[in-house]
């Protein structure tokens, strides 16, 4: 009896051993120490910027699923700041990569493409089935796009280079123009807003040319600023 007793001891003591080189064998066997979390250390000053953009994408797209449509627009405009300053920051510092391009396509993903759905599917969809396929054509096509510009990146003419297609960009835009409109013409609405919406996705794949020039920029921010105005006249005051 002493001598089972002993040997029942004796596998007790063992077990913890045993279980523990078998967790630590299969540790090995999974984690790779020569990665470990080497890809926090790529990211460069301008993928911080681009997540810092994905933060406020995020914060939009809760906004708008809580119906504050125009405050989630204005947070918006807060993610295309942050997109913009880490193609800035990545130019003047010279690290662009195409790891970079990487990153800002992942996050362009959220920042216009489902920031842009969401605000169709509250705002203007008549039907939550108008919001599914409204929906799919911005995020399928945009996402197409982006990843053929994260492969290809930028076609060049001369001194001017261009993105290839219509950009996700341009797309939000027509969400917002249509939001807009639907706000002051009575007769204006979600089964409207949809007919230009939809068409404009297939450009975003096409060969359409959209140069990187002074002036396209210039109305690019011409347009976030009477859009910002409209909305911050909304939150402030409620008078649209």
């Amino acid at each position: 009896m002493r001598a089972v007793a002993g040997n029942e001891g004796m596998s007790d003591s063992f077990l913890p051993s045993a279980v523990s080189r078998r967790v630590a064998a299969q540790a090995e066997r999974r984690w790779d120490s020569s990665v470990g979390m080497g890809l926090l250390g790529r990211l460069t000053g301008a993928d911080y910027l681009s997540l810092v953009a994905l933060f406020f994408a995020w914060t939009s797209a809760v906004l708008l699923l809580q119906e504050a449509s125009h405050a989630g627009i204005i947070v918006m405009f807060g993610a295309f700041l942050f997109d913009k300053l880490d193609g800035y920051y990545a130019r003047k510092r010279g690290i662009s990569s195409p790891f970079g391009r990487q990153v800002d396509s992942f996050i362009d993903v959220f920042a216009y493409l489902v920031t842009g759905a969401l605000l169709y599917h509250v705002a203007l969809s008549p039907t939550l089935w108008m919001s599914v396929v409204v929906g799919f054509a911005i995020l399928s096509f945009g996402g197409l796009r982006l990843v053929r510009h994260a492969s290809e990146g930028f076609g060049e003419a001369g001194d001017t280079s261009y993105y290839v297609g219509w950009t996700v960009v341009h797309v939000n835009f027509v969400v917002l123009a249509t939001f807009y409109l639907a706000l002051f013409v009575p007769w204006f609405d979600g089964w409207l807003a949809a007919v230009p919406i939809v068409a404009a996705c297939p450009l975003m794949v096409s060969g359409y040319k959209s140069f990187k020039t002074t002036v396209s920029h210039a109305l690019a921010g011409l347009f976030v600023v009477v859009a910002l105005a409209l909305s911050c006249l909304a939150v402030f005051t409620g008078t649209l």
